[in-house]
């Protein structure tokens, strides 16, 4: 029995089936996750007893069970990922790229020292390097693109992994290992370094387009709080020019009062406040909140709703100090607004376009509450529930932000759309 070989794999399948578990968000318990990986590891140590040391010199074994441990392998990230779709392909076939750098190295090891023990300790040790290496500096970064789904054409990019693994099974384990050509140990070492090097221009990659995602968001936060706040100081300013306007001629009314008072006419003097508190009322600044920034940014969408004929009935009660960051809850709440006003502006019925919207953010909890009449087929994302864009690429974005924040406070997401009328509901209670 080829003791050294399935030593060796049975190693780098532990660390293939933990860099699968940690780089993945799970869909199932702790338990059961960890359950699932076992026997996946259990299968592919079973099935390396058959291809080293029941049929050794089959090349049909060794193909036949690479292609079944392939399989196997590429499934269980699937399976047990909440997304199960190409990122989690991505993951997988990168998993296996990193475990197969370990397992050369222990051939490598063993070619130049001859020492099994000496091989197998370095192997362990080289496999446990690269993983608390990614563990510590990409995966982090790597979970946020993951969930947020940041990159679209995850499958373009598996295309990387799947090339280095044919790569690397050419270079070292098919037709030819490297212990019948040393020679190509050097190149095997030099495609390791050029895979490593390819997936941090990748991962550097994702991390800049989600630095420009989020700067983008951010942009367009501050341009509509900026907005809100010229609205408001011109709104402030016309009020106050009003107000003097009214005050200078105040003398005016009192005297017309006075003289209707006289003559016994009493229904002009009930026209003449009538028109006083007609003014003042015009004149009268809304204030929507006590916080400042969620109050200019609905503000703002109130103005923007009203120039498409849009009628937003706020029920809004939020706080001066909210227990979560201000500028992030206004950015959910100008994404909601915005998707429901894109929702109802080209309805035909006037009284079919209009948008209820129920905000309250205390110290115990924050609720949002949105509804709008939905003419339109609302496409649900089978694994989050919500609503997809089909609008293209660029579109999206704006609901996996408010799904972000949700998660980012420990809250609940859920939408549904019943006879015809949309509803969102964010919940959570701090």
């Amino acid at each position: 029995m080829d003791y050294f070989r399935s030593s060796y794999y049975a190693i780098s399948h532990i660390f293939l089936m933990l860099f699968i578990y940690l780089f993945v968000t799970h869909r199932y318990s702790k338990e059961k996750t960890i359950g699932i990986c076992f026997s996946s590891f259990f299968v592919l140590t079973i099935s390396d007893c058959l291809k080293l040391n029941m049929f050794p010199d089959s090349d049909i074994c060794y193909v036949v069970v690479t292609i079944l441990q392939i399989f196997v392998t590429q499934f269980t990230g699937i399976y047990i990922s909440d997304t199960r779709d190409s990122r989690a392909l991505f993951m997988g076939l990168t998993a296996s790229n990193y475990v197969i750098a370990g397992s050369l190295a222990a051939s490598i090891l063993h070619i130049y020292t001859e020492s099994i023990f000496f091989s197998l300790v370095g192997s362990f040790f080289i496999h446990a390097s690269i993983l608390l290496f990614l563990y510590f500096k990409i995966r982090e970064t790597w979970l946020e693109c993951y969930e947020k789904e940041l990159v679209k054409d995850w499958w373009g990019l598996c295309l990387i992994p799947v090339f280095f693994y044919c790569g690397f099974c050419f270079l070292a384990f098919f037709p030819y290992t490297l212990y019948d050509n040393p020679h190509n140990i050097y190149g095997t070492t030099m495609f390791i370094i050029t895979m490593f090097a390819s997936y941090v221009a990748v991962f550097q990659y994702v991390k800049s387009e989600s630095d420009r995602i989020r700067i983008n968001w951010e942009n367009v936060l501050f341009e509509t709080y900026i907005k809100g706040l010229e609205s408001q100081y011109c709104l402030v300013e016309q009020a106050e020019k009003n107000l003097k306007i009214l005050r200078h001629d105040m003398r005016h009314y009192s005297n017309m009062i006075d003289a209707f008072l006289e003559q016994g006419e009493y229904d002009e003097i009930k026209r003449v406040t009538e028109y006083i508190n007609g003014v003042t009322e015009d004149n009268k600044v809304v204030k929507y909140c006590e916080n400042i920034v969620i109050h200019s940014i609905l503000s703002r969408m109130i103005e923007k709703a009203s120039s498409l004929g849009v009628d937003i009935r706020l029920d809004a009660v939020v706080l001066k100090d909210v227990p979560v960051n201000d500028y992030e809850l206004a950015a959910v709440i100008a994404n909601l607004l915005e998707n429901a006003l894109i929702g109802v502006k080209d309805l035909d019925e006037k009284g079919r376009r209009y948008i209820d919207a129920k905000i309250q953010c205390t110290q115990e909890h924050l609720l949002i509450q949105i509804k709008n009449e939905c003419e339109k087929d609302v496409i649900f994302d089978s694994q989050t529930g919500l609503p997809k864009s089909n609008m293209g690429n660029g579109h999206g974005l704006g609901m996996q932000s408010i799904s972000a924040f949700s998660d980012k406070i420990g809250g609940n997401v859920g939408c549904f759309c019943k006879e015809g009328v949309f509803n969102i509901i964010i919940f959570a209670k701090f």
